[in-house]
């Protein structure tokens, strides 16, 4: 399989390795992406495999608690000033409002709700919302706890929207701790909650990655296997603490997992406070957005 210059430049992107590394990669791997990563990452070029991809759509994502239920949404425009326009951050506002409202039971079931105070469908004001405002606009996505504590964080003026679903006995305001669980999850963005949800396949794949790099490492290559075997427990117990949000270091406190600081905050107050789910949005998440050649663009209009 061939690849591009584009190619390569995309490798860079989602791996933050050099130009010359990622043709390297690419060439070994007759083009395939997802083995040019794992061929960087055994290499120990580069940290990680996550496929962040360019973020490019604007907009907002916005969490609340209305009525008892937690509502997170993500409703994307065209330019960042849009996503501070007013009237757009009320549009959103009534989104979640309709969400809470009427608990659709997916995205297109949304857009068929009235949208909160009006006659309107959600569908209908969206496109009421093009006409003012002069920009596409699109609700994207939602989620809603409806059982036990949900407390909201909107960071950066509705860069990232985080939900925390929490448990809470001995009627007390867990508020501070959900706040603190949430500015973790918007910093650190875990791949996992906990390490109970780390599949044997991840496990599996990191190990043999792990495995890969020490063969590739001049240090490390001639020690005995159940040398590497125990190293590789050692980096595990690693990759948890940096993947799983109740395994990681609480960025308040670095005494603390996150799992030990509720357990501490919770006992301080005098209750039983438990991490159930949470949901992170982050806005224009995985859309690509159009990249204009400006130098091009000019050449054709010189021609014309």
């Amino acid at each position: 399989m061939a690849f591009t210059a584009a190619d390569v430049k995309t490798l860079r992107e989602m791996t933050g390795v050099g130009m010359m590394d990622c043709k390297k990669a690419l060439t070994e791997t007759d083009g395939d992406m997802d083995k040019a990563v794992e061929f960087l990452r055994e290499k120990g070029l580069a940290a990680s495999a996550k496929k962040a991809g360019r973020i490019a759509a604007e907009g907002m994502a916005y969490a609340a608690v209305i009525d008892g239920t937690g509502v997170v949404v993500e409703v994307n425009a065209e330019t960042d000033f849009v996503g501070k326009n007013e009237k757009f951050v009320d549009f959103v506002k009534g989104v979640a409002a309709t969400v809470a409202a009427n608990k659709p039971a997916d995205l297109d079931a949304l857009m068929e709700c009235k949208y909160n105070g009006t006659d309107l469908t959600v569908l209908q004001q969206q496109q009421e919302m093009v006409l003012v405002i002069g920009e596409n606009i699109k609700v994207r996505r939602f989620a809603t706890f409806t059982e036990g504590v949900s407390v909201p964080y909107i960071h950066a003026g509705g860069k990232i929207g985080v939900l925390v679903n929490l448990t809470v006995e001995g009627g007390v305001d867990a508020t501070e701790i959900g706040k603190d669980v949430a500015l973790q999850i918007a910093g650190l963005n875990p791949r996992f909650w906990d390490k109970s949800q780390v599949s044997q396949e991840v496990l599996d794949e990191e190990k043999k990655i792990m495995l890969a790099q020490m063969d590739n490492d001049p240090k490390m290559a001639g020690k005995p296997e159940q040398v590497k075997e125990k190293i590789v427990v050692g980096k595990l117990n690693k990759f948890y603490s940096e993947n799983c949000l109740l395994q990681q270091e609480f960025v308040k406190n670095g005494d603390f997992t996150v799992e030990k600081y509720i357990e501490s905050a919770a006992k301080a107050l005098g209750a039983s406070v438990k991490f159930v789910d949470a949901v992170r949005f982050e806005k224009g998440e995985g859309i690509e957005k159009k990249e204009e050649n400006f130098a091009d663009e000019i050449a054709k209009m010189v021609k014309g």
